[in-house]
């Protein structure tokens, strides 16, 4: 890839920092989204200058309109345009949903729905002025076979996929390419606090039995993203060893 500018939500962690990582050695100039650990996305923006490509960390709760706007804002300012958009900031809250709250329900599809939408949004007018650019955002395959224990996730992931296959349609005309990758379990924080067991029981039912790597996302997030997926859009990619 050329030198693109790249924002990517939830860009200190986990899918995000990979995605971060590998677009840098592709040679892409990098916005780390953050929305509360500044030493996490400090160390993603280092490692990045470290191998020559332009970084920068920005702070914004995507979940919230003006923020997100701002973050978008400050991509161009800093950067001097917006080619790419990686949404892959995302919560997840586990427990049946007769035992879930409100509050439970709406901080999940702020941030993983919501927040979409939001730096989606922010970003079209930039693209849509260039007649060219492409968002890739991270499903999971809870969205598309559901979890039981995780309603609300799956819900807001099922909604990004929609979403996804929506905008397709309407800004294809405008050069501009919109897809998703839903990835089945990763290594990832949110995996590692699993107790053993469960675990276990995970990589039982993976035709490949293991967890992916999240360097292995992040290269079909790049591929989505990059001149080699120039005519490919609305689609879902299914990272899951063999899943569903």
């Amino acid at each position: 890839m050329d030198r693109r500018v790249v924002l990517v939500t939830g860009g200190s962690r986990g899918i995000g920092r990979a995605v971060c990582l590998l677009m840098g050695r592709r040679g892409c100039a990098v916005a780390v989204n953050f929305a509360s650990d500044e030493t996490r996305a400090g160390g993603v923006v280092d490692e990045l200058a470290g191998a020559g490509s332009p970084a920068v960390a920005l702070r914004a709760d995507v979940s919230k309109a003006d923020e997100a706007a701002a973050l978008v804002d400050g991509v161009v300012e800093r950067l001097g345009r917006l080619d790419v958009v990686v949404n892959s900031a995302g919560i997840e809250r586990s427990g049946f949903l007769i035992m879930t709250s409100p509050r439970e329900w709406e901080d999940v599809m702020d941030v993983n729905l919501r927040g979409v939408f939001n730096v989606t949004k922010a970003a079209l007018p930039h693209m849509m002025d260039a007649r060219a650019g492409a968002v890739v955002n991270v499903a999971s395959l809870a969205g598309v076979t559901g979890l039981a224990g995780g309603v609300p996730y799956s819900a807001s992931k099922g909604g990004v996929i929609a979403f996804t296959r929506a905008l397709a349609k309407e800004v294809a005309p405008f050069g501009i390419r919109v897809n998703a990758v839903a990835p089945g379990m990763v290594e990832t924080d949110m995996t590692a606090a699993m107790k053993e067991a469960d675990r276990k029981r995970y990589e039982e039912m993976i035709p490949m039995g293991r967890f992916a790597e999240a360097a292995e996302v992040a290269e079909v997030v790049a591929f989505l993203a990059s001149p080699a997926a120039s005519y490919v859009t609305g689609e879902t990619v299914v990272v899951g060893g063999g899943l569903p």
